[in-house]
């Protein structure tokens, strides 16, 4: 049976409809995983520290798409709500086709100033060489990535989440055939793990672009539609939060890898690549319930629908935080089994990435929560009060505890830094909800 986001949702129910999201998020987070694997494995550890330094810069232009997918998201799903069909579809129509043209712009301006990128993140000699390759194949494929992350929301939005798994799904499963192919078989190096992404990103960004261009049983179909100025500012408004995370997230990276450079050498940055690359496919399942549920929330704002309003918040809340439990025992217990995947021969890299994930886990307890806190005012049309509270989760308290903890605690204060800042956010955030439920209602009495 269909399930639509106009359904009252029982655990079982959102499950079902949450976890086509789910692993389709963890397939996303394959790409970058499948090229460190090869690259560590079978090019060398400069090349692997130059994916580790390029890939937060690929994201941020590559984020853009979850600003048209999550703001877009939030339009025509509230939309849908008030029960016009027809101006529901001529805004998913007007959002693709704006995303289109921003990702040929950004990739050409990425592809002209990759040297300069590279530069900037720290590159020079062998690395930098590595740096501006690796980036030159990647962002001649940024629209398709683009529309890849932008098509993660939508397809939720359209009752088909599991178009959205299966575009990820190939596009996950061929840049591992082409991660082997290029790297192992035709030694192709960086060259290769970048086109091998680039490829993949591709087929995730074209195959739900066919499907809408086409006759479907959805309530989308590509077609004609007028520009409205209003709509994408919305659009953009809505969404900006998800880019803002995404955006300041890469930005800390490249900042923690400065200071893991000064603490620990490139050791200490392949040891953050190793970490940051497990926490992403942990991320995944947080990530996924979120944005299953971001349509759902919409469509009830929409229609006033309070009482299911707070049954979705209230079932969010509690599994983000039973999942959070589940993580965590699992991060603990495997931790060296998952860095052996990407690191065998460095003993000292071994050791450090395995004592450094352990300290991190731990706080995947509030994770998925505190990150749901920004995604719930995205759906609800806020999404004003969505950046404010990213910028300070993503950014403002990550830099604090970055240039403080550390000086305490050493190469500990990196690996801690993330339970800290959930802490402080929690403080921030837990008055912002209570406070906002006068105007959402959200929470049940």
């Amino acid at each position: 049976m269909k399930i639509e986001i106009s359904d009252h949702f029982t655990y079982k129910k959102l499950l079902k409809f949450a976890y086509p999201s789910i692993i389709m998020m963890l397939f996303t987070s394959i790409y970058g995983n499948v090229d460190g694997f090869f690259v560590s494995n079978f090019v060398g550890e400069i090349p692997f520290a130059a994916v580790n330094l390029t890939w937060p810069v690929i994201m941020i232009f590559g984020g853009v798409g979850f600003v048209f997918g999550c703001g877009g998201n939030a339009v025509i799903a509230t939309a849908l709500g008030e029960g016009d069909k027809e101006r529901a579809n001529r805004y998913f129509s007007l959002i693709v086709y704006a995303s289109i043209a921003v990702g040929i712009v950004l990739g050409g301006i990425g592809f002209l100033l990759r040297r300069q990128l590279s530069i900037a993140l720290g590159a020079e000699g062998e690395l930098l060489d590595a740096c501006v390759l690796y980036l030159s194949v990647l962002f001649a494929f940024t629209p398709f990535f683009l529309e890849q992350n932008m098509f993660q929301s939508l397809c939720a939005t359209a009752g088909k989440p599991k178009l959205g798994l299966i575009a990820t799904i190939a596009a996950g499963l061929g840049n591992l055939v082409l991660d082997f192919l290029a790297i192992v078989v035709l030694k192709w190096g960086v060259f290769g793990a970048a086109l091998a992404t680039g490829i993949s990103q591709f087929f995730g960004g074209i195959i739900p672009l066919i499907f809408f261009a086409r006759e479907n049983d959805t309530y989308f179909k590509l077609g004609k539609t007028v520009f409205e100025g209003k709509i994408l500012t919305k659009t953009c408004t809505n969404g900006i939060s998800e880019f803002v995370n995404n955006l300041t997230l890469s930005i800390v990276i490249i900042l923690y890898n400065i200071k893991l450079i000064e603490l620990a050498g490139q050791d200490g940055v392949n040891a953050f690549g190793i970490v940051q690359y497990i926490e992403f496919m942990f991320m995944s399942v947080f990530i996924g319930l979120e944005m299953a549920a971001a349509p759902i929330i919409s469509f009830n704002n929409g229609a006033n629908d309070y009482a299911e309003l707070q049954n979705i918040f209230k079932k969010c809340v509690s599994l983000l935080g039973i999942f959070g439990v589940i993580l965590l025992a699992i991060g603990h217990t495997f931790a060296r089994p998952f860095t052996l995947i990407f690191i065998r021969d460095n003993a000292d890299l071994i050791n450090m990435s395995v004592h450094g994930f352990r300290l991190f886990s731990i706080s995947f307890l509030t994770l998925g929560i505190t990150g749901f806190a920004s995604s719930l005012y995205t759906a609800l049309g806020n999404g004003l009060l969505s950046a404010v509270i990213s910028v300070m989760k993503s950014f403002v308290l990550p830099i604090i505890v970055l240039y403080t903890l550390p000086n305490f605690l050493g190469l500990n204060g990196i690996w801690l830094s993330q339970l800290v800042v959930e802490i402080a956010y929690l403080l921030i955030v837990i008055p912002v909800v209570i406070k906002n439920n006068k105007r959402y209602h959200y929470l049940s009495n």
